[in-house]
């Protein structure tokens, strides 16, 4: 191609902000993970989704208690898992029996952390924090593992609810981060996240919605309009939840919650706008599929 062809093109306006072999090659084998946990079905989708809870939590419990959190990491990590593993057999049931639980522990447990004759300290910040990050990352994420339980009147594949949240996840991100790079100039909430721009939303919701549509009128067999619904409520959950955590990793003074994942941070780094975002996918399609 010819330099006069090439000066036709236009000029990123903003720099990608990460290694991109190391992100790409990194995103390719966490896509070969996800493909082969979907095609064994929940048996490989469930133990998938409790791993990547399991690691999330153990980066976002350890930064909080490097900055004077007191947050329990054993009980954070088993009450993570009880919340997943019982949504299978139980559903919405277990999970929210599971999710109870799980803040009566910390409301209660935190009372006597000094013992019975000493008042506890930072008692409020670290039991909300406790709870906040409880439903962040195992209440969340419930909801993907419970994309391969629902059962289509239909017929459709199970694996199929999985694979159009994903589509229309990744549609979103690669939308977004192509528009923010080329075209980024109107920061979103620059107080947050200086980097994220009105053009790389709007980048996202052209991808999830037409993702959407596509992916569950061709899939699932439903409406292109419910798809494209689906798809923006889970555009703008994943843009919030990218958005929450710019403020979290703000306020602790940190880049990545690890350096886990080459070209990406850590793996919270990489579900933050996807935890959110699973519920409303799930409630569209657990609603379309029954």
């Amino acid at each position: 191609m010819t330099e006069a062809k090439l000066g036709h093109l236009p000029k990123p306006k903003n720099s990608a902000g990460r290694n991109l072999p190391a992100a790409i090659g990194v995103s390719a084998l966490l896509g070969g993970l996800v493909l082969l946990a979907v095609w064994i079905g929940p048996v490989g989708w469930y133990p998938l989704v409790a791993a990547a809870v399991a690691v999330a939590t153990w980066e976002v419990v350890m930064r909080l208690r490097e900055h004077s959190y007191f947050i329990p990491r054993l009980p954070m990590l088993l009450l993570g898992q009880l919340m997943v593993w019982l949504s299978w057999p139980f559903g919405t049931t277990g999970l929210v029996a599971a999710y109870v639980t799980a803040v009566l522990f910390m409301m209660f447990g935190r009372l006597f952390y000094h013992g019975r004759s000493t008042p506890p300290q930072n008692y409020l910040r670290d039991t909300a924090v406790a709870i906040f990050v409880l439903t962040w990352i195992p209440l969340f994420a419930s909801f993907a593992a419970m994309l391969s339980l629902i059962a289509s009147a239909e017929g459709v594949w199970g694996g199929v609810y999985i694979v159009t949240f994903m589509l229309c996840v990744v549609a979103s991100d690669t939308g977004g981060y192509i528009a923010g790079v080329m075209f980024g100039s109107r920061p979103m909430a620059p107080a947050v996240s200086p980097k994220k721009s009105w053009e790389g939303f709007a980048g996202s919701v052209i991808g999830g919605v037409v993702t959407g549509a596509l992916t569950v009128s061709l899939l699932v067999g439903e409406a292109w309009w419910i798809g494209a619904l689906m798809g923006l409520g889970l555009v703008v959950c994943a843009t919030l939840g990218d958005l929450v955590e710019s403020q979290f990793k703000r306020e602790l003074g940190i880049k990545d919650m690890s350096a886990l994942l080459p070209g990406h941070g850590g793996l919270m780094d990489r579900l933050d706008g996807m935890l959110p975002s699973a519920m409303v996918t799930w409630l569209v399609l657990s609603i379309v599929g029954g």
